[in-house]
């Protein structure tokens, strides 16, 4: 069973996502909490406990303490605990930062009750999720330090197969896990275990250095012969 404290401060919005949430066999909402501080003091109470929780699905803005807060103080506290932000369309800068400070994906509040849950599922496993739409969004609003690209390309590059070349093309431009596996024919979990193979191989922290990366050296990427870089 995946434990998740739900964090969100409209109470409407609340109680649906703990519906959508409940109906799932594996998933189970361990508490709720109205914004960042409270959601704190909820997982020191619950923490060692049989209902400390495995995920926290964190909204964005919200009085009193905000998730990008919330978010830093938690995974300096928690760091096994894993962090979901939903968002808005607009929240791009806010993404970054919580991004920054170490939560694991983010996802439209908007997004269908079965993906919501399969990005549970991925977060729980260790992989990161992006919902799709945003990505060009952020790489606009990440600070320069972040976004500057090596002027030549890390040796690295040349040791991805062709396979995960395809795929740091397609995370480049923007596709989610979804699109990338209908694009290349593959299952969403291959696609994973592809990104976390790039992501290791190029010391990457998460998807958006690898877009990053990926869009500076696009012309060598797609190149059906591996980079030569010596």
């Amino acid at each position: 069973m995946i434990r998740v404290l739900l964090v969100e401060d409209q109470e409407i919005v609340r109680r649906g996502l703990k519906t959508l949430l409940e109906i799932q066999p594996d998933l189970q909402v361990v508490a709720e909490a109205e914004n960042g501080q409270k959601a704190i003091h909820l997982m020191e109470s619950l923490y060692g406990g049989d209902a400390e929780a495995d995920i926290v699905l964190m909204d964005i803005r919200m009085p009193v303490m905000d998730g990008v807060v919330a978010t830093q103080k938690l995974c300096q506290q928690f760091p096994n605990t894993k962090i979901l932000i939903l968002t808005t369309f607009d929240d791009t800068q806010y993404i970054s930062e919580a991004l920054r400070f170490g939560a694991k994906g983010y996802l439209l509040k908007d997004t269908p009750a079965q993906e919501l849950a399969a990005a549970i599922r991925s977060i729980y496993k260790g992989y990161t999720h992006f919902g799709p739409g945003i990505l060009e969004k952020m790489l606009s609003v990440v600070p320069a330090s972040e976004t500057e690209a090596p002027k030549q390309p890390p040796p690295e590059l040349a040791e991805l197969t062709s396979r995960e070349r395809e795929v740091l093309c397609l995370i480049a431009t923007g596709f989610s896990n979804r699109e990338i596996a209908q694009e290349l024919c593959l299952s969403e979990g291959t696609v994973r275990n592809h990104i976390t193979n790039i992501l290791t191989r190029l010391n990457l922290r998460d998807r958006t250095q690898a877009a990053i990366l990926a869009n500076s050296f696009l012309s060598l990427l797609n190149n059906p012969e591996p980079p030569n870089l010596n």
